[in-house]
């Protein structure tokens, strides 16, 4: 194939495979199995490969992720993203439609739709190309996100539509959203996984968006949906409706369920009809949005410094119901969170049964003075979660007893902290059994003691089975007992014996990491590594000494000697020690002669054609280096390889010297 065939062909699957996209993700039709589908991507992906010169951001190839970004840039609004005037009254939606009737001085006609529960995103499309997405932020200024939001299946990367004009520009606004099925997917993976859930789908978004590795993203399924626009032209609209047409044809999902009415009294009807019709909804709403349909009228009404005249949002208040308080029960998260749960006499609410509330934390219980014996207020959040939000005052029968925090972990007994920056109490002992699995989880990960095999299915197995209590035991595994889990044979059992074996000489730096020791992350870690010539150092420096420590500060220092004076900490080191675990390997301070690297600061940036970058950043340590992940007067190199970005940019500006990729490679092998 030559390359005027190669590229013809490529555009042509790119198209098919948008298409599919499409039909699959918004029109919930599939006209081509799974198996062909894939069979055409793997087609494109060699294509690509062969021949990079017809590379393009906008490739359905690019919808699984691609490298990790260090930052999101910030990127400035052409048109500000207002808030929206809330209201949960009928007659505030009566008076809001007699100032519109006032100021336009005619009848105006409302476009009525779902407020989903998101977060608000900006997508700048020039001649038909999606080219940026950029979050609401403070309305003025959001993150660049467009490398996450390329995952999201329900977003066109080309406006596909056939028989109407290509805008010039278009900024497309709307809500990126989570399935109440896909946020409940999510939160079951990250309890297996050990981590702490997400409260709500909102916040799940939310979350997921701020991520920095857009593989991750593509795995979360969020969805999207069209509920604005920004700047525009080359292209115009007399109205929402004629605007949402166009999304239609140019493949987006535009909700099918909104609703064009001549009278305020019909947008009340509808929204009052839509109450009962919310909960059964595949995703969340809080509401309905109302807004003048004509864009010229929006236009005359215009905007006040915080929200446009021309809509305002119906909220839904929330269900509420009231029910008897019959127990308090603190429950320890799998990060050591202490969390109040209100057992209740059984109530129905929103739709089902609830005999179990949250109360968020210690200062909301003494916020709303609830006791066991209350009359309590209940609703759910955000429809999923329900919470104590209040107590019936006049119905509290005579004095009830105050409840009283526990000063120990109910799982293990060791004490709770709190610090002042935070309302959250915590255990914070590595031996915590409610914690274990993800303990393990993280000191066996890559950035910790790095053992290869050594996953989440394997840590479930070997905490169920009772085989390891503590992260220390984790070396006393034998590989008979590890051969007997789940999928686990001989030579895997060997190979995973192996791997825990290599562990226990990993550098002073990662054994800090893997300790799971609250507020200290891989880089406190090899800034204590760089201190301290060993582990029982570290464990005998007193606040003062750490505090003194650039990087390190008063918080950090205070959890650091809080973990190392318990007894479990203490029981642990000992278990390690003996088990052969060295305390004092430090390969950053293992450099043997003068190097390019030694006592400078490094940033890289970019791709690099041979190593990754955090093998990168391994290798300018062990010569002696600093790395840091922000370009600053005081950083000495910046190793650049492909697709920089702004560190690059700023690099320039500030004279600062460059590596390039070739040159890196070059010190690097003169080291080995």
């Amino acid at each position: 194939m030559n390359a005027q065939a190669a590229q013809k062909r490529i555009e042509t699957l790119r198209a098919e495979l948008e298409r599919h996209n499409y039909l699959y993700y918004v029109a919930a039709r599939q006209d081509i199995s799974d198996r062909e589908y894939d069979r055409r991507m793997k087609e494109l992906e060699a294509l690509e490969a062969q021949y990079p010169r017809f590379d393009s951001p906008n490739s359905p190839t690019k919808r699984v992720g691609g490298m990790p970004l260090d930052h999101f840039e910030t990127i400035e609004h052409r048109v500000p993203m207002l808030s929206i005037e809330n209201t949960y009254s009928y007659d505030e939606i009566r008076e809001f439609d007699k100032r519109m009737r006032k100021e336009l001085g005619s009848e105006p006609v409302y476009y009525v739709e779902e407020k989903v529960d998101g977060v608000s995103i900006a997508l700048w499309y020039e001649n038909g190309n999606l080219v940026r997405a950029v979050t609401r932020g403070d309305g003025r200024r959001g993150d660049d996100v467009t490398a996450n939001v390329r995952t999201i299946r329900s977003i066109p990367l080309m406006l596909t539509g056939t028989g109407q004009t290509v805008p010039s520009v278009l900024e497309v606004r709307g809500e990126i959203y989570l399935s109440k099925k896909n946020f409940a997917l999510l939160n079951r993976e990250r309890d297996r996984a050990g981590e702490e859930l997400f409260a709500n789908p909102r916040n799940a978004t939310a979350g997921t968006l701020k991520l920095l590795d857009s593989k991750t993203v593509a795995r979360r399924r969020l969805q999207f949906v069209p509920h604005g626009i920004g700047h525009y032209g080359g292209v115009s609209f007399e109205n929402f409706t004629a605007y949402y047409a166009f999304l239609k044809a140019g493949g987006f999902p535009v909700n099918t369920r909104s609703k064009v009415c001549a009278t305020i009294e019909k947008v009340i009807d509808f929204c009052e009809a839509y109450r009962e019709k919310k909960d059964a909804l595949e995703y969340e709403i809080d509401g309905m949005v109302i807004k003048v349909n004509d864009f010229r009228a929006q236009e005359e009404l215009g905007t006040t410094s915080k929200s446009p005249r021309w809509l305002i949002a119906y909220k839904y208040p929330a269900e509420q119901a009231e029910t008897r308080l019959n127990a308090i029960v603190v429950q320890v998260g799998r990060r050591g969170t202490l969390t109040p749960v209100a057992e209740l006499e059984p109530v129905r609410l929103a739709g089902t049964t609830v005999s179990r509330a949250s109360l968020h934390n210690r200062d909301e219980i003494e916020r709303l003075d609830v006791r066991v014996g209350d009359t309590v207020f209940v609703e759910k959040s955000g429809q999923i979660i329900p919470k104590v939000i209040g107590v019936n005052m006049k119905k509290r029968a005579g004095p009830l007893r105050k409840f009283r925090f526990p000063d120990a972990c109910p799982a293990c007994g060791s004490p709770v902290f709190s610090d002042e920056e935070e309302v959250a109490v915590r255990c914070i002992s590595a031996a915590c059994p409610a914690q274990l699995k993800a303990h393990l989880k993280h000191f066996a990960s890559r950035d910790a003691m790095d053992i290869e095999g050594c996953g989440v299915q394997v840590i479930e197995q070997c905490v169920e089975k009772g085989l390891v209590t503590d992260i220390a035991d984790l070396y006393y595994l034998s590989a008979d007992a590890v051969a007997g889990l789940e999928r686990m044979g001989k030579k895997s059992a060997a190979n995973l014996t192996a791997a825990i074996a290599v562990s226990k000489n990993r550098p002073l730096a990662r054994l800090i990491t893997a300790l799971g020791i609250p507020h200290v992350g891989q880089h406190s870690g090899e800034v204590l590594a760089a201190v301290f010539s060993d582990l029982y150092a570290l464990a005998a420096a007193d606040e003062g000494t750490l505090s003194d420590i650039h990087e390190i500060g008063p918080v950090m220092a205070r959890s650091i000697v809080r973990f190392f004076a318990l007894d479990s900490t203490k029981k642990i080191l000992r278990k390690l020690e003996k088990a052969g675990v060295a305390f004092d390997v430090n390969e950053i301070r293992d450099v043997k002669k003068e190097t390019v690297f030694s006592g400078k600061t490094v940033v890289v940036t970019g791709a690099l054609s041979r190593y990754s970058r955090d093998e990168a950043e391994t290798y300018i340590k062990k010569m002696g280096g600093k790395t840091t992940k922000s370009v600053s007067k005081k950083t000495d190199f910046v190793v650049v390889g492909d697709s920089p970005g702004s560190k690059y940019e700023k690099a320039q500006k500030l004279g600062i010297e460059i590596i390039d990729d070739e040159r890196f490679n070059t010190i690097i092998e003169g080291e080995k």
